[in-house]
């Protein structure tokens, strides 16, 4: 490993629950300096679970700066404008009216620093909804994923939010881009939320297009595995869920010898297995219902059979795959201890910065004001009138403390 292709980067993030941090966690990742500007109240994150840090919050700050700053007040805004003079990038997902309230818009921020990569994750970009605010199951529901995804024929989101971090990533390629070119049209990133939804949803749009002109109407499939018989989670006869990857007639050759389903040339090919979905479907959830996963596994894997086993998040982590080198990190914060996975592309990453667990609340506001120059009666002045804050070492993060069970392990 190296010291991160990012290495002396500084970078400012005025972020809160998952897009701007994710974007900022990668660029902190690949070995640029992060300092993260937060409300008196810490962001959202922070408050998430039982009245302390979420995951979202562990996964996506660890070796970050917190500097916890009331960027309402003149003395706060202040101090944020003397960082970002010294700062290569700055990356936020403030609503449009905030930004323009606290003084972080492009044209706020360039003035101090010409040479700075801004980046502005918004709910939707140029059009009638720019001033909007949108969140992750808004762009879901926005851009066709949600109506696809029914939980008892209701429209749902899907769970974990992957446009945000969709979005993080597209901020990631943008602010690379920008300290790659000489052009400085390219440090000025606007990125939407919906925007990236509808990128995301490419296929599917393409897919509804085409099929509308083909047979003449729309003709929206739910997702791949309604529309392919045997492509789904089926339940072992020990009580095990096995996900099956069946695209094509090879794939049914090959599952079909393996679980010992007889040729059948009426179901041959793709079309007349989806003519007979409901027989087919029987036919591959017995197969897999009346062996235990350890003996169907040994057959699909002879045979060379794509799939899976459904895991639950608690087992996620200690299979071999994830236990292998380069994968995930531990580390300590409080009086915890995580597993977080990494960015993964080893070698870009920053090898001494991977194990620095998440910031307390201000717990580098001291250190930092510090080196934008304030002395120390200043820095008890912006402490004792709320303008800055320091992180408290002792306060309790969680409602709950963490179990003598667990604290035995």
């Amino acid at each position: 490993m190296t010291n991160g292709v990012l290495a002396g980067r500084k970078v400012v993030e005025l972020g809160s629950m998952i897009a701007a941090p994710f974007a900022t966690h990668i660029l902190q990742q690949l070995g640029a300096e992060v300092v993260k500007i937060e409300p008196p109240a810490g962001e959202t994150t922070r408050k998430l679970v039982r009245g302390g840090p979420s995951g979202s919050y562990l996964a996506f700050n660890r070796g970050k700066r917190s500097l916890c700053l009331d960027l309402t007040s003149d003395a706060g805004r202040e101090a944020f404008r003397k960082l970002v003079a010294q700062a290569d990038i700055v990356v936020h997902n403030l609503s449009p009216s905030a930004a323009r309230k606290l003084g972080a818009t492009y044209e706020d921020l360039s003035v101090l620093n010409p040479d700075l990569v801004f980046c502005h994750i918004k709910g939707y970009g140029a059009g009638p909804l720019e001033e909007q605010v949108a969140s992750n199951p808004i762009a879901e529901a926005a851009t066709g994923v949600m109506f696809s995804n029914r939980v008892d024929g209701r429209p749902s989101r899907l769970g974990p939010s992957y446009h945000d971090q969709f979005a993080g990533c597209y901020a990631v390629i943008a602010v690379l881009t920008a300290l790659l070119s000489d052009d400085p049209a390219k440090r000025n990133i606007e990125l939407g939320l919906y925007e990236t939804g509808l990128h995301i949803a490419a296929r599917d749009l393409l897919g509804v297009q085409l099929k509308s002109q083909i047979l003449g109407r729309p003709e929206t499939e739910p997702s791949a595995e309604f529309s392919i018989p045997g492509y789904g989670a089926y339940e072992t006869r020990d009580g095990r869920w096995i996900y099956l990857v069946m695209l094509t007639d090879e794939h049914w050759r090959r599952f079909c010898r393996a679980t010992g389903i007889p040729a059948d040339p009426a179901l041959a090919g793709l079309r007349d297995r989806r003519r007979a979905r409901p027989q087919v479907e029987a036919m591959v959830r017995e197969a897999v219902g009346a062996q235990d996963w350890d003996a169907l596994v040994a057959a699909l894997s002879a045979e060379g059979v794509g799939f899976t086993e459904i895991l639950s998040t608690d087992r996620v982590l200690e299979t071999p795959q994830a236990q292998a080198p380069g994968k995930a990190t531990d580390f300590g914060f409080s009086a915890y201890d995580f597993t977080a996975p990494d960015f993964p592309l080893p070698a870009l990453l920053h090898a001494a910065g991977l194990a620095a667990a998440p910031p307390l609340l201000g717990e580098d506001s001291a250190a930092i004001l510090a080196e934008l120059g304030y002395d120390d009666a200043q820095l008890q002045q912006m402490f004792a009138s709320g303008t800055a804050v320091s992180a408290d070492p002792e306060a309790a993060l969680w409602a709950l403390p963490r179990t003598s069970a667990s604290a035995a392990e």
